[in-house]
């Protein structure tokens, strides 16, 4: 056996991503347009006990299961990251993120920064981006524009000063998405670097 044959090669591996963005932020429009520019882009569906909009589907926006259900998966840790949001639960298979990382894909979950400090203990590798409004000004036009109540508003802007130190202090990246395009320019780069220091073929 020669001494090339010895030296064990660097494992190809998936790149994990976590996308972190307050509401009214632009991140469903940044999540749709990667999946445009990478089809094969593995984004995680997560767990919650909380009920369904009108507008949501089961097993598409979430998979939606009863708190007993959810409590269940905890205990055989089937989760790789999970939380407690105001009354429900929410959380992120573990077997959907390896079985893809293992497979060379690029996984995105898009959680929040709870979740995504829980990734990043897990998974020392994963890359976290957040995503910021122009201003609070500009959230809140935005959620008025999603035809939020008033007191929907008022909660998701306290959550997202909150959000926002984290965001800062703990992120790998942190844009302020005030043009779509662009903001996934630098998403983009990102991925690009990535795929080359994990050495896959995506």
């Amino acid at each position: 056996m020669t001494l090339k044959q010895k030296v064990k090669q660097p494992r190809k591996k998936g790149i994990l991503i976590v996308l972190s963005a307050p509401s009214g932020t632009g991140k469903t429009t940044l999540v749709k347009k990667l999946k445009q520019v990478y089809p094969d882009i593995a984004v995680s569906v997560s767990y919650t006990t909380r009920k369904p909009r009108k507008s949501e589907k089961d097993s598409v926006d979430y998979h939606f299961i009863s708190e007993k259900e959810f409590k269940k998966k905890v205990k055989t840790n089937f989760f790789a990251e999970w939380a407690k949001v105001y009354d429900n639960y929410y959380g992120t298979s573990k077997s959907f993120i390896e079985e893809n990382l293992n497979k060379q894909k690029i996984v995105l979950l898009t959680i929040d920064t709870q979740g995504a400090l829980q990734i990043k203990s897990r998974y020392p590798d994963a890359i976290l981006i957040g995503i910021l409004p122009p201003s609070l000004k500009e959230q809140r036009k935005r959620l008025e524009k999603r035809g939020e109540t008033e007191q929907n508003i008022v909660r998701r802007l306290t959550e997202s000063s909150i959000e926002r130190k984290v965001l800062l202090q703990k992120y790998d990246y942190r844009f302020i998405n005030i043009d779509v395009e662009k903001t996934l320019e630098k998403i983009l780069a990102i991925i690009k670097r990535e795929k080359e220091n994990a050495g896959t073929k995506i």
